[in-house]
């Protein structure tokens, strides 16, 4: 694996971490400043752990590639991602995030801190399972073992993705048993999440194993089933939108603030500027008169109408709208006339900046006033709802929604959790006081589907579109139509693995790849495409 073998990088990593030493170097190479594994402090590694994965979340989730494959909103310039341009992808971050993270466990172990040990064992459950999400089977139980007990492991075996899934659920069991011991921390600051409340932590891991018991709900329904059965009995999981995991943005800086906001990238073509909402989220939000449209959206700064009444001037702006006449548009172009919010469609063309008539198209500026942009709140480097989520409320709500609908037996029926997730996500948005107008909208009023309570999870999950992917994935919920430029018809299903970690670690990797389901869609790339299944999803008939 590439973190493993290239040790000039993982070398790097760990050095400026302070992790390791080298007894036979020279004097002049002994920084006075640096410490050793036996005196780091394992608090500060378990904040690096925690920042690094919760803002990598949050920038897979927000737009590329996760935002605009779940078709929460498009780029309109440079879309590589958004087409599924997908080839390598590397995993180092990962791996180095799960290094650091098992020496904080291994520390705190060694000083009797269960608090960090239980979070270590959350973090590396949470990190694993995206990888396995990501690209399938994985290294795990040889993986982080580079150099022990003499013996050296630089080619790593591949796990496969039930072993993975079923260990993490198994880490996560004991993170709960250690968080249910401990009364106190001194972790102060250290803890971006949660400030050291290890009842919290509590329910964050056995949130997770929610998560991934759904994950398994198909291919081992009855492991499953018991899975989240025993989690809902013990009862120590989100209530509340307020028990979400969340990390909030200092935003003193590029390095510390929400993502590609206009305080340190105030330019015309800032990638904020190359982000619009896209058609298929703001056309949902508007038939279910959703009130989180207009906390997450912009309102179209030019709206337009076709009318045939003005002949004289055929394309002119009177207070503030664009009025054309249907003979000032070019045959074929599709003109969008929404008077508040306009989507962008996925996919829809080779310059998406020309789309609805924008008078200056281009990627330079990426200036389109006939389209809605995200809210002004996206453009500050932090705020009260600028938040990285690795998971919510909400999204519990949903899961045990639809473990109801099944028959399963976690205390109320789908319909009640249904409700639930609904208004979690609205508290969490500040719209809460919408709700009994909200839930009486036609399209909303619960009607005992599958389908419905995927796409109510999927809107709650904005920003958060990675596990809006995998419901998707094993759904086919909601049912998402790939744009006239993507790749291929369908939405892909895997990150392909890195030429670097098959050049290098070939055996394993060529076993991996062997697990793979070639199907259709896979084209000349094969059983490492995009579009080959993972286990999770072979057998299943989902999503496509």
């Amino acid at each position: 694996m590439r973190t493993i073998i290239n040790t000039a990088k993982a070398s790097l990593v760990l050095l400026m971490l302070g992790l390791v030493s080298c007894n036979k170097l020279t004097n002049l190479n002994i920084n006075p400043n640096g410490t050793t594994p036996e005196s780091a402090n394992p608090s500060f590694l378990m904040t690096g752990v925690l920042t690094n994965t919760a803002n990598d979340y949050l920038l897979l989730s927000y737009w590329d590639p996760f935002g605009s494959v779940m078709q929460y909103v498009q780029k309109d310039a440079f879309q590589g991602d958004g087409n599924y341009n997908w080839s390598d992808q590397s995993w180092d971050l990962y791996y180095s995030l799960l290094i650091n993270n098992k020496e904080a466990y291994n520390l705190a172990q060694k000083e009797n801190r269960p608090f960090i040990m239980g979070v270590s064992l959350v973090m590396k459950s949470f990190i694993f399972g995206l990888i396995t999400d990501l690209w399938g089977p994985a290294p795990y139980t040889a993986a982080l073992n580079g150099s022990q007990g003499g013996n050296t492991n630089l080619l790593p075996a591949y796990d496969n993705q039930e072993t993975i899934y079923k260990g993490i659920l198994s880490d996560l069991a004991k993170a709960d048993s250690l968080f249910g011991k401990i009364n106190a921390t001194n972790v102060g600051g250290a803890d971006v999440y949660y400030q050291g409340n290890a009842a919290n932590w509590d329910k964050f891991a056995n949130s997770l194993r929610l998560r991934y018991y759904m994950r398994l709900s198909v291919k081992d329904p009855d492991f499953a089933k018991a899975g989240i059965e025993e989690v809902v009995s013990e009862g120590k999981y989100f209530k509340t939108d307020d028990d979400d995991a969340t990390m909030s943005y200092l935003g003193t800086n590029g390095s510390n603030s929400w993502p590609e906001n206009l305080q340190f990238d105030n330019t015309q073509g800032s990638n904020f500027h190359r982000i619009k909402m896209c058609s298929t989220l703001v056309d949902t939000l508007e038939s279910y008169g959703d009130p989180r449209l207009g906390i997450w959206a912009a309102k179209v700064q030019i709206p337009i109408m076709i009318t045939s009444t003005m002949s004289s001037a055929p394309d002119t702006i009177i207070n503030g709208i664009r009025y054309i006449h249907p003979s000032a548009i070019p045959a074929g172009t599709l003109v969008d006339t929404g008077q508040n919010y306009v989507g962008l469609p996925p996919s829809i063309s080779a310059d998406p900046t020309t789309y609805n008539l924008n008078p200056t198209p281009g990627p330079t500026f990426s200036l389109n006033p006939h389209v809605s942009y995200m809210n002004t709140i996206y453009q500050q480097a932090s705020g009260p709802l600028l938040k990285a989520r690795l998971i919510s409320c909400a999204e519990v709500d949903f899961i045990l929604a639809e473990a109801a609908l099944k028959g399963w037996d976690v205390g109320a029926d789908a319909e009640t959790y249904y409700y639930a997730g609904i208004k979690a996500s609205l508290n969490t948005w500040g719209v809460g006081d919408n709700y009994t107008q909200y839930i009486a909208n036609s399209n909303v009023v619960f009607n005992g589907t599958l389908q419905q309570i995927i796409t109510q999870k999927w809107i709650a999950n904005w920003t958060n579109a990675t596990e809006a992917w995998c419901d998707w994935k094993r759904t086919g919920y909601p049912d998402l139509i790939a744009g006239p430029k993507a790749q291929r018809k369908v939405l892909p299903v895997r990150f392909v693995y890195s030429s670097e970690e098959l050049n290098l670690n070939a055996t394993n990797a060529n076993n991996a790849l062997s697990q793979l389901q070639v199907t259709n869609f896979s084209g000349a790339q094969g059983t490492n495409s995009p579009w080959s299944k993972q286990w999770i999803l072979q057998g299943t008939n989902e999503p496509w």
